[in-house]
């Protein structure tokens, strides 16, 4: 990889992680209300919901879960399997009695993967 491109990727990061930063200054997940908090990585998509009150994750889905995996076709990171992610954490956070949450994007656009998240469990079911 040149110098350009690894720079180049430096700041793509940096600039993402002030974003996060920028946002987690202002939201913050309770009992009653907890944070959805996105994370995509180049393969994968996961997704948790958190209480940071108590520091604890109440439900997460992701990629890679068994149950995700059984209802996308395409293996990886894509807008189709973002929805599924969605929809299976929609079902999870449900399941615990959790009804509406704080949406946080974790720094990334809301655009393509991060919306399609988010609409399927707004689908599934949850408040954001």
């Amino acid at each position: 990889m040149s110098d350009y491109l690894k720079k180049r990727v430096k700041r793509k990061r940096h600039r993402r992680k002030r974003a996060h930063l920028r946002i987690r200054r202002r939201i913050q997940g309770t009992g009653e209300r907890p944070r959805l908090a996105v994370f995509k990585s180049l393969k994968h998509v996961y997704a948790q919901v958190i209480d940071d009150l108590e520091g604890r994750t109440l439900a997460a889905a992701s990629s890679l879960d068994p149950a995700v995996k059984g209802l996308v076709e395409s293996d990886g990171s894509n807008v189709e399997t973002a929805k599924a992610v969605g929809k299976t954490i929609a079902e999870r956070a449900k399941a615990q009695g959790i009804a509406s949450v704080v949406f946080d994007r974790g720094g990334y656009i809301y655009h393509g993967k991060v919306k399609a998240l988010a609409d399927a469990a707004r689908e599934g079911g949850l408040e954001l």
